[in-house]
């Protein structure tokens, strides 16, 4: 049986079986369902609720109506919604009283789902902006997810910290860069200029970087190149050759002298800063990509509580956000303020402190372990559990 679907079934099971545990479910909401017959049937109940159903006051069994009447609001929503299958979600429910806790599955279900959608969301517009030659669209998408990661952390009752996974996820393989072609084209066309003309290191040396690089060949050489640039040594064919020899680049085979002869004899003349953009730009939509990847591993990872993914999700967001910064260094922008954080109340919400009491009752200490004659000691409230986040 799917844990995640069981959890639905049992939640509204419980509210079925008994309407006063709406009361504790408030944190609950009808998006946070799987399943559309479950968003709807759960939002009937809430309106039922709002609109005082009488199986709100009723002591004793709670009258058949309250379930044909939830299912009838909830059919004019979705279609194949049958009493046959309210019976069931009764039957699938354990304890009734347990309803909070089953609430909390269905939200850690419904924070990886939401998390996954907008990696993929991600990772779509990045190689849009890949073969448009844009960025804003992927670093727009990028703010989305960071804001959506924030806010669920907040629902979840977690502060949102970037953290390193112990290990790190298991992201699908790398796709082919978009425009490959192009990509090496404009690499090898800029090498070829900061090789040929002596001050161009100086227009890209603050921003660019090595890693910036499709192909990892001309990463190297980039960063030979910047090497004899932070010496102050002369950059032409020959001291670059001899660079790279140094490095061991042309024994391991990284580089070869053919190689390095083809990209010198290339056009050496053009703007370093505007080829340095345009490799910036592919760097950024590539490494957009990555993040969106490594953030749905984490996501579609169901053994990953809430709190965990949302800090792991952050943490893999973060070599976007170098390279963002870096882009914005060699554009001449900034990136905007952002809004002042919405004031949150300390501690956790009142419905967070409700389920976890309800999981960790405190026990009554017994009467054999105070001593006649003495006061027992006052004992401190015990923090409610946060569990494993």
């Amino acid at each position: 049986m799917n844990p995640l679907l069981g959890a639905e079934q049992a939640v509204l099971g419980a509210v079925l079986l008994d309407p006063g545990q709406l009361a504790h479910l408030d944190w609950l909401a009808p998006d946070h369902f799987d399943r559309p017959v479950h968003r709807s049937l759960f939002a009937a109940l809430r309106k039922l609720r709002s609109d005082d159903h009488p199986a709100l006051s009723v002591d004793g069994p709670v009258p058949l109506s309250w379930v044909t009447d939830a299912v009838d609001e909830a059919g004019r929503h979705v279609r194949g919604l049958t009493a046959v299958y309210a019976h069931t979600l009764i039957s699938a429910c354990p304890r009734s009283a347990h309803a909070p806790v089953y609430g909390r599955m269905v939200l850690e279900g419904a924070i990886h789902r939401t998390v996954a959608q907008h990696a993929i969301r991600l990772h779509q517009v990045a190689r849009a902006d890949a073969l448009r030659g844009e960025v804003k669209g992927a670093l727009r998408s990028a703010d989305v997810l960071a804001g959506v990661l924030r806010d669920l952390a907040r629902r979840w009752g977690t502060e949102p910290r970037p953290v390193a996974p112990t290990t790190a996820p298991v992201a699908a393989p790398a796709t082919p860069p978009v425009r490959a072609d192009q990509v090496a084209e404009d690499e090898r066309f800029l090498l070829a200029v900061l090789a040929e003309q002596p001050r161009a290191m100086e227009e890209v040396a603050d921003w660019l970087r090595p890693g910036d690089f499709a192909d990892p060949a001309h990463g190297q050489l980039y960063r030979c190149l910047g090497a004899l640039h932070h010496r102050g040594e002369p950059i032409d064919r020959i001291t670059l050759l001899w660079e790279t020899q140094r490095r061991g680049l042309l024994a391991d085979g990284t580089l070869s002298g053919e190689h390095l002869t083809a990209i010198c004899d290339g056009v050496g003349a053009g703007s370093a800063e505007w080829l340095g953009e345009r490799v910036m730009r592919s760097s950024l939509t590539r490494t957009a990509a990555a993040s969106a990847r490594a953030v749905r591993a984490l996501a579609e990872d169901e053994a990953l509580v809430p709190g965990r993914l949302i800090n792991y999700a952050l943490h893999a967001l973060g070599p976007l956000d170098e390279v963002r910064a870096r882009w914005e260094t060699a554009n001449g922008t900034s990136a905007p303020n952002p809004s002042p954080p919405t004031p949150v109340p300390d501690g956790p919400p009142p419905a967070r402190v409700h389920v976890a009491l309800a999981r960790s009752t405190p026990r009554p200490v017994p009467p054999s372990s105070v001593r006649p004659g003495s006061a027992p000691a006052p004992s401190a409230p015990r923090p409610p559990s946060r569990g494993h986040i």
